[in-house]
């Protein structure tokens, strides 16, 4: 047995004894790709039967969302409970705030960029296509307000949090136990090592749901093929094409270019690393259903287990930046389209209360659409009628937004890490390179990087 590809020193011989284990997820991936595949010729050619096995989509997504509170509670309790000095999570957590405001102020401005070069509305005559609005409309319809939001983070009881599926409530209550057993000192030992057990225990569940992912990928694909139909998505082609392209240049060009300028980590290897979480992404339309992964490759990859627990979940409600573009280019597009253009301050205005709103809703297929209506009702309902032509592609659209959103995430858990020191840089390269691989059977490292540890600088 050769362990020639770990570094010495940098993995322990567990880990290098494990490396025999065959990985058999690599047929997962491959299944789900072929049955996205399967799901667009099905969606295309037998229309009646796509759609009836669309709720083999829902079912798998549900599944999926079972599993975040668990995830979310046990990785934070972990984190926050095994640190001493609670002002080093305030750290992280204000300057995780800070960064995904000034993100979600580059993204909205990039998407006005573009919107307002390319103007992919123009010659669309939007009259007759207002069906399907009202449900989003009435969807969106008081659930936006900045009171409404915070008060929906205070759970109704401790153990519903839990229970809700509400992202926000499970953080709250995972701050307040993470806090309570750092606060009992070594007296919380115990409670800790109940909560590690238990994260295993969640990690496995979620491992077998995963098997079932070509099965709903297939569902959800053939559904919406059936209902949108080929030719709908070539009549909003350039829309689609625009908005993929912008969210590339953002991921690429400016979480890139801040990547490689404060951690000196190329943006092409993390997404890399990051291959089968986009996978997963793009065939449930939803980031959630890789924020468990999400967690676990980033405590892999070397960044400490409290500001992965801090920065991540946070992320998925704040750092909102392919939502940011959607809605820029969506407003813009029905606006030309309905031959109404926004005045640069009515952008603004509009676009501003738009990222308030929707906060909390990263990972939520269709949530992006239902914010996009209930703004333009608020702000411009006369131009409320032309979110329906958007109802057809915002199934595909929402894989960009998506994994925008999710890409954002993973770069700003290594930036924060870089910028508070909580990253051993050493191990990330290692991860990076290959040489330290993800334990795909588990999902859980049992030597992660911890405050206990001394950090190599670069």
């Amino acid at each position: 047995m050769s362990d020639t590809t770990v570094p010495s020193g940098t993995a322990s011989d567990d880990t290098a004894n494990r490396r025999p284990r065959r990985d058999r997820t690599h047929w997962l991936y491959s299944a789900v790709i072929v049955a996205v595949l399967a799901g667009i010729l099905v969606g295309w050619l037998a229309p009646g039967f796509g759609k009836s096995v669309g709720e083999l989509g829902s079912l798998f997504v549900n599944l999926i969302k079972m599993m975040i509170a668990p995830v979310i509670f046990c990785t934070i309790v972990l984190g926050i409970g095994s640190v001493r000095a609670a002002a080093k999570v305030g750290k992280v957590g204000g300057l995780a705030i800070g960064y995904f405001l000034l993100m979600s102020t580059a993204a909205l401005a990039i998407g006005l960029l573009v919107g307002n070069l390319i103007h992919p509305g123009n010659g669309l005559d939007l009259a007759g296509n207002a069906n399907a609005v009202a449900k989003y409309a009435e969807d969106a319809h008081g659930a936006g307000g900045t009171w409404d939001f915070i008060t929906s983070i205070v759970p109704t009881t401790l153990a519903s949090a839990l229970t809700s599926g509400q992202v926000l409530q499970a953080l709250f209550v995972a701050l307040l136990v993470g806090f309570a057993i750092q606060a009992m000192g070594p007296a919380g030992d115990p409670l800790l090592r109940g909560v590690a057990s238990l994260q295993k225990l969640v990690f496995r569940i979620l491992t077998m749901i995963l098997w079932l992912a070509p099965i709903g990928a297939f569902g959800a694909i053939a559904n919406v093929v059936a209902r949108t139909g080929l030719d709908a998505v070539k009549q909003l082609a350039v829309l689609m094409v625009a908005f993929y392209l912008t969210c590339a240049i953002f991921v690429f060009g400016v979480l890139g270019a801040l990547l490689r300028a404060v951690a000196g980590v190329s943006i092409f290897k993390l997404v890399r690393y990051l291959a089968r979480e986009y996978l997963l992404i793009v065939a449930t339309s939803s980031s959630e259903s890789a924020l468990p992964r999400l967690i676990a490759k980033m405590e892999h990859l070397g960044v400490e287990r409290t500001t992965v627990g801090v920065v991540v979940p946070t992320g998925y409600s704040f750092n909102l930046d392919g939502t940011a573009i959607y809605l820029t280019m969506a407003t813009l597009f029905i606006a030309d389209a309905m031959g109404k253009p926004l005045s640069w301050s009515e952008q603004l205005g509009l676009l501003l209360f738009m990222i308030v709103a929707s906060k909390g809703a990263a990972g939520v297929t269709g949530a992006g659409l239902a914010t996009l209506a209930g703004g333009l009702q608020s702000h411009r309902p006369e131009l409320l009628d032309g979110v329906g032509i958007i109802v057809g592609i915002d199934r595909f659209m929402s894989e960009a937004r998506a994994v925008t959103n999710f890409s954002g995430n993973a770069v700003a858990t290594v930036l924060i890490g870089t910028w508070t020191k909580t990253i051993d840089r050493t191990h990330m390269r290692a991860v990076l390179d290959k040489q330290l691989p993800f334990d795909e059977t588990t999902m859980v490292d049992d030597h992660p990087v911890t405050t206990e540890k001394a950090l190599v600088p670069a």
